[in-house]
């Protein structure tokens, strides 16, 4: 499900060993990759599968999430 995906949300690394803040800074619904810079400083421009990007940080079973990306709450 892509529906939590919007422009300018900002976006946590689940690898439990950390990782990087990214921002969405374009996307439409429909495609199945979004294009992302650094949450910080807007660096490294890229684009990443939309199948990565979660709306939270947990899986439908109560898991943490260890891939992907989870919508930081604000």
């Amino acid at each position: 499900m892509t529906d939590h995906i919007k422009m300018d949300q900002i976006y946590r690394s689940c690898d439990p060993r950390g990782g990087s803040r990214i921002r969405i800074t374009d996307y439409l619904p429909g495609d199945t990759h979004a294009a992302v810079v650094d949450a910080h400083g807007s660096k490294r421009p890229r684009k990443i599968r939309v199948s990565d990007l979660h709306a939270t940080d947990t899986t439908k079973s109560g898991a943490k999430r260890r891939t992907g990306y989870a919508l930081e709450e604000r």
